[in-house]
């Protein structure tokens, strides 16, 4: 049986948490925020994690992270 590679744009993209989980940064952070609500500021400022389904998905990308 051959290795798996992983997969290196996933890779340096999400984080994988001592639980298993993924996390991913929020969208848009990087200009044009002067004119977001501060909510919306706030909320960018979160990592946001996936769903269970697409999880198993990326344990197959990402197999020795």
């Amino acid at each position: 049986m051959p290795k798996l590679k992983t997969h290196k744009a996933t890779a340096k993209r999400l984080k994988k948490t001592k639980q298993g989980k993924f996390l991913k940064r929020k969208c848009g952070q990087d200009h044009f925020n002067a004119r977001e609500s501060g909510k919306t500021t706030r909320n960018k400022r979160r990592d946001i994690n996936f769903s269970k389904v697409f999880e198993n998905t990326l344990k197959a990308a990402m197999p020795n992270n």
